[in-house]
């Protein structure tokens, strides 16, 4: 990853071939660099407890507050090399609150199972979309906005199911979760893949969110469909 954050576009406002490549690859650099603090922040969590912090109502307000308060500074300073820090400091508070599901999901029968079959589909949705994202030529830009209305109705519903503790309420919103940011995914691909991101910074983020999305409605799912048999 290069000191100089921004990817200048070319003439016309349009990135070359080269350039986006370098952002891609950048992207998945640091994508990768990610999950290190991701891992450490489960292993902290769960030793100390630090996840407790964020259950219930409260914590879900302490949760939504810090995660929007760093994408706040990652959008600040991803124009320099702070960027990378905050972005990482970031990946290590996500870990830390998911160490509450893992919890409870490694507390079932076959959990360590059940955790690397939510980590393997994970990969195998990423697999799929980035090969999709690298074959379909049209614009689907115009999902955006689409999938942006779909994941505020999911926010919406988790917090209420917070309030409510339906389980089938859990079991239907990671179900949405899972589709919704698949499809994120592809979209965000396509966006770096088009030229239509040219900050690896950002782009890494978006690529972030989706993963931990997918990965978490997916254990989740697997832990509820499992404490069910």
């Amino acid at each position: 990853m290069s000191e100089n954050v921004v990817q200048m576009p070319s003439l016309g406002g349009v990135l070359s071939q080269a350039e986006r490549n370098r952002v891609l690859r950048n992207t998945y650099l640091l994508l990768a660099v990610s999950m290190i603090p991701t891992v450490l922040g489960v292993m902290f969590s769960m030793q100390t407890g630090a996840f407790k912090l964020f259950q219930g109502i409260l914590g879900m307000v302490a949760f939504l507050g810090g995660a929007f308060g760093f994408m706040y500074a990652i959008e600040k300073t991803k124009n320099s090399g702070k960027g990378v820090a905050v972005l990482l400091a970031f990946t290590f508070f996500m870990g830390v609150v998911l160490a509450g599901l893992i919890t409870r999901v490694m507390g079932l029968r076959n959990g360590p199972s059940l955790v690397m079959t939510a980590f393997g589909g994970t990969a195998g949705v990423f697999f799929v979309m980035a090969t999709l994202a690298s074959v379909i030529k049209r614009d689907i830009s115009g999902m955006g906005k689409w999938l942006f209305v779909g994941a505020l109705v999911v926010m919406v519903g988790a917090i209420i199911n917070v309030f409510i503790g339906s389980s089938i309420g859990m079991l239907v919103i990671s179900t949405l979760v899972v589709g919704i940011f698949s499809l994120y995914m592809l979209y965000d691909l396509k966006q770096i893949m088009d030229g239509g991101e040219t900050n690896y910074i950002s782009a890494t983020l978006a690529l972030y969110m989706d993963i931990f999305n997918v990965f978490q409605g997916l254990l989740a799912i697997l832990g509820i469909t499992s404490s069910s048999d």
